[in-house]
């Protein structure tokens, strides 16, 4: 066993082969980037452990040359292609764990061989299709099952059969129908998430081996469970964002051994019942973007409650002080977007508001809550003002699966642009230098032809950095799109005619060329329909060059700021400094009333950004963090649907990252980006970014440089704040989008770019939230 002990590299050949009696093999938890070719001659073998390592490329047949194998797992490893059918040889085989790679393809029925198996893993991989008929019979002693967060379709009936399962994971996936089929007898975790279940589950009845349940994110209706008596066990209870029928609490006080529950955006109406109490060993309670009415219970505060989200509701009254006594004990709390009034007695300390409220004074302090801004508060004059009690919010599962991004859109300039064929001349040599109006950046190879560019759809394509300086004339001027922070982006068509976003990472990066690669890897597996693809990339010499999907219409600076209503930017010019109307070249798929100029619209791309933002933050683990949040970083592809740039180049960078960049651009810089104390950027960062890119996509003006007289710092930030706090929303709306949606829907997104603005990140919502409460806005079609 050599598991961890830093092994970096490939493994040299004719090394592990000649160990013919070895039965187990154990190199997990190392840096190994390939396997020997000897390997495969190692028959005796009944368990490998190749967990946890740089593997990539395609799993070869050989592995069927394993014949008395129980044991395999390759799991957290960058393997590429189907799953081998060779398989099918394994008939020993107990565990398979294959789990976080990049397989692909469906499942092969040649799996259903492999009768014996007790674990099979599949998870986090880009597998698709259907299971092979006859899956669930296949595997009589199968214990867990985990399928999550590929793209597998599918319907309960396809596990009927597996009778020994104890342990479901199908989370993120595309299964759909009904879920009463899968709630099975024996079973003691069922995670059936991010899918697309739908129909009732009231008469399920609950094993009581059941121990977790989630059926978050799905399309279920009905009323929930009708009958909790049965899960005397049940410890994780989770059903949020679903479609069920508007019901008041359910009847869950008999299950004493629930310690996560979460019911947001079930439906839930009525007040909470003080019989929650009984729930003595919770530690989370998530009740938030309800319709919760009524007093908060003074019984909610059993010793072991840590995370409370009961924001986004109807509830009233004063926050009993038996709970706002507890309150400095919990790692979280949320009670924003209610009509609660707070009035500290001596049980709230000085201490405590200013490190926990934050802006707050002992007097019945007013926090940002979308609801007090309508007119109803006009009414109630008197009535104090709610709070946000918000340290940091309930992080919740989501799902969808898939990421990354870049793109962009102006295109080359109208005069020829020489094209020169490096594939003719082999011997070019290097080092190479090439010029921008603010930078000079240089490519230290010797031959253009012997560095390869990687292109992940398309690996048998042999492509170099030769081809690079074809598509990009030499990296011409002509070709360029922009100079971003990160560098110079050029557009190029490589061969095979794609046609791509060339983006150099000027910026020095202090990772290895194997250590960048793996990043790189790393975000080309990251899909979401809301970010730009990375399609390849090319490490010349110390020069990291991310390759990108070409994105037909432009991004959000050029659209809402660079260009006069009415006109459009022709597709065949992206680098003037002026816009001529041009009748015959607009943005690709856009009609002449120019879609920019309707609600419906800019809320589409309002929405879309933020699904980007939602998946890295609670889609990704670890999340990612953007730290670029800006206007210039959201596109549109051919179809207008927006997608987000440039998220994960900060990792590429690794300790090299520029000050300047670290610390944000110009207008959407947070407020603790200029604290001395200030360490690294979090998920809350991001989300400020985005406040400030739906204050732009409504009222249509700038971050900075526009005209706000009545603010001292002039900014976008400050002048939409101070009209949402003096109840003028309207006054912030772009004229241009007046009339083309309801305007209470319009203020009410402003409401919501001040709650992403807030000063303290704590008060911030997550961009889940955010994406919820755009959904409860989105306009009809």
């Amino acid at each position: 066993m050599v598991s961890g002990l830093e092994l970096a590299g490939p493994i040299p050949d004719i090394t592990i082969g000649k160990l013919t009696n070895l039965r187990t093999l154990d190199l997990s938890s190392n840096r190994i980037t390939a396997l020997p070719s000897d390997m495969w001659s190692l028959s005796s073998l009944k368990t490998l452990n190749l967990s946890s390592n740089q593997i990539s490329g395609l799993l070869p047949n050989d592995i069927g040359n394993f014949g008395g194998l129980e044991t395999l797992d390759l799991s957290g490893n960058s393997f590429t292609g189907e799953i081998p059918p060779a398989v099918r040889s394994l008939l020993s085989l107990r565990v398979l764990k294959i789990g976080g790679n990049g397989f692909e393809g469906r499942i092969p029925v040649e799996i259903l061989s492999c009768m014996s198996l007790v674990v099979l893993d599949l998870s986090l991989n880009k597998l698709n299709g259907s299971l092979p008929e006859g899956f669930g019979a296949s595997f009589p002693n199968l214990q867990r099952l985990n399928l999550a967060g590929n793209g597998i379709e599918g319907r309960d009936s396809d596990f009927t059969d597996m009778k020994s399962l104890n342990f479901l994971n199908i989370s993120g996936n595309l299964f759909k129908g009904p879920a009463m089929g899968l709630f099975q007898e024996g079973l003691e975790v069922m995670d059936l998430s991010r899918n697309k279940f739908e129909g009732h589950i009231s008469q399920v009845q609950f094993s009581s081996n059941l121990v977790y349940l989630d059926l978050s994110e799905n399309e279920l209706s009905g009323e929930m469970f009708g009958d909790f008596s049965q899960a005397k066990n049940l410890k994780h209870l989770n059903l949020a964002f679903n479609r069920f029928s508007r019901k008041e609490f359910p009847e869950i006080n008999e299950v004493s051994s629930l310690e996560y529950l979460n019911l947001s955006k079930t439906g839930v109406i009525g007040s909470i019942p003080g019989e929650i109490s009984k729930l003595g060993n919770l530690n989370t309670l998530d009740l938030s973007d309800n319709h919760l009415t009524g007093d908060i219970p003074s019984s909610l505060t059993m010793k072991s409650l840590q995370v409370l989200d009961i924001s986004s509701n109807n509830m009233t009254g004063e926050i009993p002080s038996q709970v706002l006594q507890k309150l400095p004990w919990m790692s979280s709390f949320n009670f924003s977007s209610n009509n609660f009034t707070f009035c500290g007695g001596p049980e709230i300390s000085s201490e405590m508001i200013q490190a926990r409220l934050h802006g707050s004074s002992n007097s019945c302090p007013i926090a940002a809550n979308p609801d007090l801004f309508k007119e109803k508060t006009r009414r109630h004059k008197g009535q104090k003002l709610a709070i946000a009690l918000t340290i940091s919010m309930v992080t919740l599962l989501v799902a969808l699966l898939l990421f990354l991004a870049f793109g962009c859109r102006r295109k080359s300039r109208m005069w020829p642009v020489k094209q020169m064929s490096y594939k003719e001349e082999q011997n070019i040599s290097g080092p190479f230098s090439f010029q921008t109006d603010s930078t000079t950046w240089v490519a230290d190879v010797k031959q253009a032809n012997s560095v390869g560019v990687v292109i992940f759809e398309k690996p048998l394509l042999n492509i170099t950095f030769a081809d690079l300086l074809a598509a990009t004339s030499n990296f011409d001027r002509g070709t360029l799109l922009a100079e971003g922070k990160f560098g110079p982006v050029y557009s190029g068509f490589l061969p095979g005619g794609i046609h791509v976003a060339v983006k150099v990472l000027v910026h020095g990066s202090t990772l290895t060329e194997q250590e960048a690669a793996r990043e790189l890897e790393y975000l080309g597996r990251i899909k979401h329909p809301n970010l730009v693809p990375l399609t390849g990339y090319c490490l010349a010499g110390d020069q990291r060059i991310a390759i990108y999907d070409y994105m037909e219409n432009g991004n959000l600076q050029n659209l809402l700021h660079d260009l006069p209503l009415g006109v459009q930017a022709t597709t065949d010019d992206w680098t003037t400094e002026t816009w001529e109307k041009d009748d015959n070249n607009g943005i690709q798929n856009v009609g002449s009333e120019g879609l920019l100029t309707t609600w419906a619209f800019r809320h589409k791309i309002a929405l879309g950004t933020a699904r980007a933002l939602a998946f890295l933050h609670h889609g990704c683990s670890p999340p990612i963090i953007h730290r670029d949040v800006k206007a210039s970083s959201v596109y549109l592809d051919y179809n207008l649907e927006p997608r987000l740039s440039d998220f994960g180049l900060a990792k590429v960078f690794g300790n090299g990252l520029d000050e300047e960049i670290a610390r944000g651009s110009p207008g959407y810089s947070p407020p603790e980006f200029s604290d001395p104390g200030y360490d690294i950027p979090t998920p809350k960062s991001d989300v400020y970014c985005y406040g400030v890119i739906l204050f732009e996509l409504i009222s249509g003006k700038k971050p900075v440089e526009d005209d706000y007289h009545e603010e001292r710092d002039g900014s976008l930030v400050s002048w939409v704040r101070g009209l949402v706090r003096k109840n003028q929303s309207l006054r912030a709306i772009d004229p241009k989008i007046r009339g083309t949606g309801l305007d209470r829907d319009m203020a009410e997104a402003l409401k919501i770019g001040y709650l992403c603005t807030a000063d303290l990140p704590s008060k911030r919502p997550s961009m889940q939230q955010v994406v919820g409460l755009l959904k409860d806005i989105e306009p009809r079609s």
